[in-house]
């Protein structure tokens, strides 16, 4: 973890100073604000958690978010997405785990896991899977960073993709997508259940997203 937080800190400074000697004034992009974003996915309907408070988006330094809660028979399972515009100033987008701590969660187990088909036209993509836990409480994580089409699990490689896109395309934007599924408490299947709930959810969204993370 020392090492991890050492080249990240590393790549971090790099590309503030990477990106603030870019051009400034970026390419204009359209894209659909998140509050458009369906509440009813197949058999899935949303409730929209609370706004977060003022100091907490400072922080997240997010230009557009989702929170929310899809719930089914049975069934929930969470759903976070943060769009950034820009990320020239400092603003980047960083990994929940440097989050979860600090709210009292801690990753158990970590890894990544391929979700085949994921547009339903072939694509498939890679993303993190994590098993986070707090007390008694388990919960299965996917998360992935969207930007331009590409969809990448590592976040070493989305900041270099980033300095390559602010130099090629004079584009910074980009998001974080992050599916949370309970686990059961006693729950003996290595969070199988859950992912089984997660990636199908991941595979409900995933055609809907280039309206609102422009490619």
């Amino acid at each position: 973890m020392i090492t991890r937080a050492i080249v990240l800190c590393v790549m971090f400074g790099t590309t503030t100073v990477l990106l603030a000697n870019a051009r400034k004034a970026e390419t204009a992009v359209t894209r659909t604000s998140f509050d458009a974003f369906p509440m009813s996915l197949g058999a899935w309907q949303a409730t929209v958690d609370p706004p977060m408070e003022e100091d907490i988006l400072k922080v997240l330094g997010v230009d557009d978010y989702l929170s929310r809660i899809y719930y089914k028979p049975g069934a929930a399972v969470g759903l976070y997405m943060g769009y950034y515009g820009s990320q020239r100033q400092g603003d980047t987008i960083h990994s929940p785990l440097n989050c979860l701590p600090g709210a009292g969660w801690e990753p158990v187990r970590e890894g990544r896991l391929t979700i085949t088909n994921a547009d339903g036209a072939g694509r498939d993509i890679t993303v993190n899977r994590y098993i986070v836990q707090k007390g008694l409480e388990r919960q299965l994580v996917l998360y992935w960073y969207q930007s331009h089409g590409r969809v990448t699990a590592s976040e070493y490689w989305s900041k270099a993709f980033l300095i390559n896109d602010a130099i090629r395309l004079n584009r910074t934007d980009g998001a974080l997508v992050r599916v949370i599924a309970p686990i059961p408490v006693g729950a003996d299947d290595d969070g199988a259940a859950a992912e089984k709930l997660a990636e199908g959810f991941a595979r409900e969204i995933f055609p809907l997203l280039p309206a609102y993370l422009p490619n």
